[in-house]
C-alpha cells in the first residue's frame, strides 16, 4: 500500500522514540532526503535543535497509549520506525494500523543471539561465538518477563520481533550492536575521551587492547533504514554494524587522533600474575570478540556512511562540549578512571 503523504506529497515517516540516539539519526537522514518526518517523545524540550531546524515535527506521546498510537497512525504512513518496541505487547499495539503503513522497521539488538551454550551478551558469563553472526543464527526463546533486566531484555525483544514478522506486514527488524553517535545517553567513548581531555600521557588496555564488540554508528543504521524504505516489500531481519569491527586499541587510537592527542599505549597481558586487576578495562573488552555479519544489508543495496573512525568524530565533539558531570555521574563509568592506580602501576613498571 501507499501510506499517507506529508506536505507537498512528500513521503511521510513516523519515528516512535525519535529523540533518542538512533531515532534522531534516522529522522535527520530522512528529513535531509526530503521526507516529511514526525517524531514522538516525552516532551518537546527533548527535540534536538538540528531536527527542529530540518522541519521535523514533534508529538508528545506515550508509546504504550493505544489512543495516542491511533491518532498518530490512523491516517497511515509510508514508513514507521519503532525505536521503543521492547515486548510482544508493544508490538501488538501496532498491528491494527500496519495495513495503512508502507514499511515498518523495528529496532532490535544483537542481545537476542545465543552461542552454542545458550549464553548471550547479558549473561553472567559472556558468549563465545565461533565467527561473525548472521541473521539466521540461533536466538533466545521469546519471553514475557520484565524486559528491563539482563535476563529479560533479549527474550522480550525476540517476542516483539516475532509478533511483527508473523503479522504479514511489510516489517523489517534491525539488530544493532554497540551504538555510537551524537546524543547518546551513555556514550561509551567517554572512557577514552575523558582521558584525552585530561591529557593523560598513557592509556592502559586490558588484553593488549584486542577485545572487540562490534560498533554501530547511528548514522549507518539511519542509512540502512532509508535503504529498507526504498527496497521491495517483504519481512526481513538485518544486522546493523559498522563496516569495520574495531578493537579497543583501534577505538582508543581513533579517539586520541580525533583530538590530536598523543599517548603511550600500555598493552596489559590477558591474565596471570602480571595482569593488574581492573586496570585497562574498557567497554569493548570482549574476548573472543563479537562481530555481526552485515552481508544481507549490503545485498539489499545498503551503503554505509563510513567506518568507525569516519563516523565517531561528531559524537566526540559533542561529548567534549557537554558538562563533564553529565557523564561522570553515571554509575556505569565508576571504576574506569582510577588514575591513581594507573599511575602507581606505571611508576612500578618503570622503577629500576
Amino acid at each position: 500500500m501507499n501510506g499517507a503523504r506529508g506536505a507537498g506529497n512528500r513521503r511521510r515517516a513516523l519515528v516512535l522514540g525519535g529523540t533518542g540516539l538512533l531515532g534522531r539519526a534516522i529522522a535527520s537522514r530522512l528529513a535531509r532526503a526530503g521526507w516529511a518526518v514526525e517524531v514522538t517523545g516525552r516532551t518537546p524540550a527533548h527535540l534536538p535543535a538540528d531536527l527542529a531546524g530540518l522541519g521535523v515535527g514533534f508529538t508528545a506521546a506515550d508509546r504504550h497509549d493505544a489512543g495516542a498510537l491511533a491518532a498518530l497512525l490512523g491516517g497511515g504512513a509510508d514508513l514507521l520506525v519503532d525505536a521503543l518496541a521492547y515486548t510482544a505487547a508493544d508490538a501488538r499495539l501496532l498491528l491494527p494500523y500496519l495495513v495503512d503503513v508502507g514499511t515498518t522497521v523495528m529496532l532490535s539488538s544483537k542481545a537476542v543471539y545465543v552461542d552454542a551454550a545458550g549464553r548471550h551478551v547479558n549473561s553472567p558469563r559472556g558468549p563465545r561465538f565461533a565467527g561473525p553472526i548472521a541473521e539466521d543464527h540461533p536466538t533466545l526463546a521469546p519471553g514475557d518477563m520484565p524486559h528491563d533486566s539482563p535476563a529479560g531484555y533479549g527474550p522480550n525483544k525476540v517476542a516483539a520481533e516475532r509478533v511483527l514478522l508473523d503479522s504479514g506486514a511489510n516489517a523489517t527488524v534491525i539488530r544493532a550492536s554497540k551504538v555510537h553517535g551524537v546524543g547518546a545517553v551513555r556514550p561509551r567513548e567517554w572512557v577514552f575521551a575523558r582521558r584525552v581531555l585530561d591529557r593523560r600521557p598513557a592509556v592502559l588496555l586490558a588484553g593488549a587492547g584486542t577485545g572487540t564488540d562490534h560498533t554501530t554508528a547511528a548514522v549507518n543504521t539511519a542509512a540502512l533504514v532509508q535503504c529498507i524504505a526504498d527496497a521491495p516489500p517483504g519481512p526481513r531481519i538485518l544486522n546493523s554494524a559498522d563496516p569495520d569491527a574495531p578493537t579497543g586499541r583501534d577505538i582508543a587510537r581513533a579517539v586520541a587522533a580525533h583530538f590530536g592527542h598523543t599517548w603511550r599505549e600500555v598493552l596489559l597481558p590477558d591474565d596471570g600474575p602480571d595482569a593488574p586487576a581492573g586496570l585497562g578495562a574498557h567497554p569493548w573488552d570482549t574476548r573472543p570478540g563479537i562481530v555481526l555479519d552485515t552481508t544481507a544489508a549490503t545485498a539489499l543495496g545498503y551503503t554505509p556512511v563510513g567506518g568507525y573512525a569516519q563516523t565517531i568524530g561528531p559524537a566526540l565533539d559533542w561529548m567534549a562540549a557537554q558538562p563533564r558531570h553529565l557523564f561522570d555521574a553515571d554509575p556505569y563509568f565508576d571504576g574506569f578512571f582510577d588514575y591513581g592506580a594507573e599511575d602507581r602501576f606505571l611508576e612500578a613498571a618503570t622503577a629500576p
